[in-house]
């Protein structure tokens, strides 16, 4: 009898995917899951977020089956999963995203430099005066430190420093854009699929370089200097039957396709399910 409830538990879970992490790719998994359980009503597909962090304690702690992250695992969440699960998460990319710089619509300044972001949100420029805009203080909107976007531009822009004591963390990029539009001499980062009603910076790699814009095209040939993969890690042992299916599906053309809709970039051919 025991064996028997056993299997009729599995049975029950099998159709059942839990996904959570990267607010970043949120929208975008949400939408995924949306399509995916239309053409296949036997599966429901359960996303939330709260962070790359937060996907990858709760894949830790075996409270879900796929998390999602805008940056790599990192060695010590790699060990916890080993100490939990007794293997190396398997990591997927699913989609490209140039990690953009956005500022209200109605501010002057339309490229900086990565020179220049470092000063600014590190507090060493608190004036964009400073950066060719209006002489107005310049108000920081960031990341909570648990999401995987935060940790990316900490280090590929501000080179490990700190963040100034005066930027503002929103749980969540919806929330840090809304911050920007409503705020004209606001700053932050975030996805480029959460653009909607402000304005992505062309950013110049250094003084000297050209001050590019996050496009599909400058994204995919990594000309756009934020560009980045997305993730979804999963325990190897489920990556089986449904959930290996669905994972193939989001890397097929008909769910790389979803990607370029929800205005992120879609994997290379060659990295996408065969």
């Amino acid at each position: 009898m025991l064996a028997l409830a056993l299997a009729m538990t599995i049975t029950a879970r099998a159709g059942n995917i839990t996904v959570k992490g990267s607010d970043t790719l949120v929208i975008l998994a949400q939408k995924w899951a949306e399509v995916y359980m239309a053409s296949h009503p036997d599966v429901k597909i359960q996303v939330t977020g709260g962070g790359s962090g937060t996907g990858f304690a709760a894949l830790q702690n075996k409270t879900t089956d796929i998390a999602d992250a805008s940056r790599p695992i990192k060695s010590t969440e790699k060990e916890a999963c080993i100490k939990s699960f007794g293997k190396v998460p398997k990591e997927y990319r699913v989609a490209v995203d140039g990690l953009s710089v956005y500022v209200n619509n109605a501010n002057p300044v339309k490229e900086l430099s990565i020179d220049q972001l470092e000063g600014i949100f590190t507090g060493q420029i608190k004036n964009w005066s400073e950066v060719g805009g209006n002489s107005a203080p310049i108000n920081l909107y960031t990341r909570e430190n648990n999401s995987g976007t935060y940790e990316f531009f900490k280090e590929h822009v501000l080179k490990g420093k700190d963040f100034a004591a005066t930027a503002q963390a929103q749980q969540g990029t919806a929330l840090l854009l809304h911050a920007v539009t409503g705020e004209v001499n606001g700053i932050g980062y975030g996805g480029a699929g959460y653009g909607a009603g402000a304005r992505a910076l062309a950013i110049k790699k250094d003084a000297n370089s050209p001050a590019i814009t996050p496009t599909e095209e400058t994204v995919r040939n990594q000309t756009y200097p934020l560009w980045r993969y997305l993730y979804n890690y999963i325990n190897p042992d489920l990556d089986k039957g449904e959930i290996h299916a669905y994972l193939d599906w989001i890397r097929s053309d008909a769910g790389q396709k979803i990607v370029k809709e929800e205005s992120y970039y879609e994997l290379p051919a060659d990295q996408r399910a065969k």
